[in-house]
């Protein structure tokens, strides 16, 4: 885990952040109407529901802030101590202590206090409890008002850490103070540290980035460290020793020769031999800084002697550098990568992994099995080819002389048409249409028009050699024959017809009676098509003689029931039975007068009352009516059309029945 990996931590709140955050949630996301006449178990149940609500949302917050969090013992040994030295391993842990502590004792006093509720006799006693409780908690997250405070400075100094990665491939530099470290990583990174002609300029660990062999490397800039014991180290040295201890790293020790940092070279060499127990297993190098003002060969003999003891310890690669002049900078650059590399390798080949993998690799070396030499054959025309030259005039041309000579890139474009292979390869350079007629030429083409259109033609000439083209005249040798072969294809129109109506049977069709054919009209298609129609006719024509008879019969005897009905007899219906042997069978009789009076008889009339079904008279069909309104009465007084209907037909403003009152303005409440 790197330190970028620390960063997405959420802002802590102060205690009365705290409990203002989750005391108004609670108000907001709990019922607030409650009355003492409401039955004592709703009431308890209203009441213990705001206990558990606060203590949930004390819990939520209290275990994303422990979450988030990193525990130290989980980290890399590297962020462990690098936070034990920032923050102090011991304050950190018990700030997370402490909330850990809070929450279990939130949770402690809702339990108690949950199962008192159970016990309330009253809304004043439920109340009580559920206050009583909420001030316990809020007690409780008060007194931990500095862990909070402490653990928010945390988040903030957290976030502004350089992104070390302990597993990635590192350069470190350190050295005492003033000798030229920052320098030196502004030459070498991207990064901009602050360079200052005084010690303890840079008082943090300082991260860039560089690129070597297509891998990417980040250079670590300590601050300074002095030669003293390492309880009298400070914070900022104690973040030096914490890099080179835990990092795998190629460490850059580095050293003024001139003094100029304040600081003898004998000092330096001891601080060397001082720290080199934290080199151990790790690639070192001397670097010599500032030789634009002294070398190695210019200091006196005795400080020189001190110097060639490190360079000729076991491990130790020596390189003289300038930071201000740059000379020999990208040489040491590339020797400690190359150095690191080596040793990670190294490390791999030593490690118990590396042993498991190469006992399964066999690598076949071939061997001679005679002593004749067998140079490679290069055949003659390869020998004998002329090597490209771009000046010579007669080269062969490549596309990027065109290019040259077309404008350069961004101004050249290539010629796509350049290798087509068509049958005429003057046709590369025809325009090809694409809209033609207002048509775009792509949607027709086929490629296998041209046999397609051949079949065509055969079976147009065949078509014609058989006659089809000839003039209709001579096919038919009468009119009859012409009329018959007409209707075949009406017919068959016809029949086409009927079968995209069934294929479109779910589209709008017509009403029925468009389509209904009288039999005169049906004969006469029958006949054009060649078809005797006889057959239909004789059983239509019998259809409609029974239909005329069976409503001759039921006239009659609706004429007998009315007749016996109002007493009259049989005389007085003598001239309408006149009229109806008069009427044809096919038109639907008239209303019927009677002969002696003027009512009109339209229908026979029902021989009970249906409105009086059940009932023992009309008086109480009446009560029955009566009581009936007087019960539909409130509704109607509601405007609702019955028992189901919940509509509200008062316009009122929406929140006046949405519930719980939510923030806002109160005037309209």
């Amino acid at each position: 885990m790197s330190t970028s990996g620390l960063k997405a931590i959420a802002p802590v709140p102060t205690a009365n952040d705290f409990l203002d955050i989750v005391l108004s949630k609670t108000q907001r996301k709990t019922p607030t109407v409650i009355h003492k006449n409401f039955k004592i178990s709703r009431i308890r149940n209203f009441y213990m529901r705001k206990v558990k609500f606060t203590q949930d949302s004390f819990d939520e917050k209290l275990s994303a802030i422990l979450s988030e969090f990193p525990m130290l013992d989980d980290l890399h040994p590297f962020l462990s101590s690098l936070m034990n030295v920032l923050y102090d391993k011991n304050h950190y842990k018990l700030a997370l202590g402490q909330l850990r502590t809070a929450r279990h004792l939130i949770d402690q006093v809702a339990k108690d206090y949950v199962r008192l509720l159970k016990f309330g006799d009253s809304l004043y006693r439920c109340k009580q409890l559920k206050r009583a409780a909420l001030g316990r908690m809020a007690t409780v997250m008060r007194r931990q008002k500095d862990p909070l405070a402490y653990l928010e400075q945390v988040r903030q100094h957290i976030s502004r850490l350089p992104a070390i990665d302990p597993n990635t491939r590192t350069l470190l530099i350190c050295g005492y103070p003033n000798v030229g470290k920052s320098s030196f990583m502004n030459k070498v990174t991207r990064a901009d540290v602050d360079v200052q002609p005084y010690a303890f300029t840079t008082k943090s660990l300082f991260v860039g980035h560089l690129d070597y062999k297509y891998l990417r490397w980040q250079v670590i800039d300590t601050p300074g460290i002095l030669d003293h014991p390492l309880e009298d180290m400070n914070t900022i040295e104690m973040q030096s020793i914490t890099a080179m201890a835990h990092l795998k790293a190629c460490v850059l020790y580095f050293m003024d020769l001139s003094e100029q940092c304040g600081y003898t070279v004998e000092a330096q060499c001891k601080l060397f031999h001082s720290i080199k127990p934290l080199f151990n297993g790790k690639p070192v190098m001397l670097v010599i800084n500032k030789i634009d003002v002294t070398r190695l060969e210019d200091i006196p003999p005795e400080s020189r002697a001190l110097v060639q003891e490190i360079i000729d310890s076991e491990g130790v690669l020596s390189i003289q550098v300038s930071c201000y002049s740059e000379e020999g900078v990208m040489d040491l650059k590339n020797k400690a990568c190359d150095a690191l590399l080596a040793h990670r390798v190294d490390n791999k080949l030593k490690g118990s992994k590396i042993n498991a993998i190469a006992n399964r690799i066999h690598v076949a070396q071939p061997k001679p099995r005679d002593d004749v030499v067998r140079t490679p054959f290069i055949p003659d025309a390869i020998k004998e080819r002329k090597k490209y030259d771009k000046n010579d005039p007669e080269r062969p041309r490549l596309l990027k002389d065109q290019e040259i000579e077309e404008g350069g890139a961004g101004v050249f474009n290539i010629n796509m048409k350049r290798d087509y292979i068509l049958a005429n390869p003057e046709w590369k350079l025809d325009i090809v249409p694409e809209i033609v007629d207002g048509k775009n030429v792509a949607d027709f083409i086929d490629p296998d028009i041209a046999e397609k259109l051949e079949a065509l033609e055969r079976e147009e000439e065949k078509l014609e050699a058989e006659g089809f083209y000839d003039s209709d005249e001579e096919l038919f040798d009468s009119a009859d024959e012409r009329e018959a072969a007409e209707a075949k294809v009406a017919l068959s129109h016809k029949v086409q017809s009927q079968l995209l109506k069934k294929s479109k049977k779910n589209q709008a069709r017509l009403p029925r009676t468009a389509g209904l054919r009288t039999l005169t009209e049906l004969t006469d298609e029958l006949t054009k098509a060649g078809l005797d129609p006889s057959r239909i006719q004789e059983r239509a024509e019998h259809l409609a003689k029974l239909q005329a008879a069976q409503r001759k019969r039921k006239r009659d005897e609706d004429e007998d029931e009315e007749m016996d009905v109002d007493g009259e007899g049989d005389e007085g219906w003598e001239d309408s039975d006149n009229d109806m042997d008069v009427d044809s069978a096919e038109k639907p009789s008239k209303k019927r007068v009677k002969a002696n009076s003027g009512n009109v008889v339209a229908k026979r009339m029902p021989r009970s009352n249906r409105t009086f079904a059940g009932m023992r008279d009309e008086a109480q069909a009446a009560r029955a009516t009566k009581l009936r309104n007087l019960g539909q009465r409130p509704r109607n007084m509601l405007a609702k059309a019955g028992e189901s209907d919940r509509a509200i037909k008062v316009k009122m403003p929406k929140h006046l029945f949405a519930g719980k009152r939510k923030g806002g303005k109160t005037d309209r409440r």
